[in-house]
């Protein structure tokens, strides 16, 4: 999220942030998402809200939809990388 000014939250393409209640009452409970932002949206909108284009990912961090997001700056959280999940098979042989 970009920094420039104190108490800036604005988010930036590439942010990976966890989208819940705090950001909108749309995506409280187990409505959030992960969020990977593509782009922000330069429409003037209400003070404190921002348009988001970007994915939704799911717990292996892969994009499941592209999504456009109406969202308060204020309730954004980063949200930590998610870690890549081994697609490796290993086959145990019994002897």
């Amino acid at each position: 999220m970009s920094t420039s000014a104190p108490g800036d939250r604005t988010p930036s393409p590439g942010d990976l942030l966890l989208v819940d209640g705090r950001a909108s009452v749309q995506f409280a409970g187990n409505r959030a998402l992960t969020f990977r932002v593509v782009s922000v949206s330069r429409q003037p909108t209400y003070p404190g809200w921002v348009w988001l284009t970007g994915y939704v990912l799911n717990r292996r961090g892969e994009a499941t939809a592209r999504r456009e997001v109406y969202v308060q700056a204020a309730g954004l959280r980063r949200h930590p990388a998610p870690r890549p999940v081994d697609a490796r098979v290993t086959a145990c042989s019994a002897e």
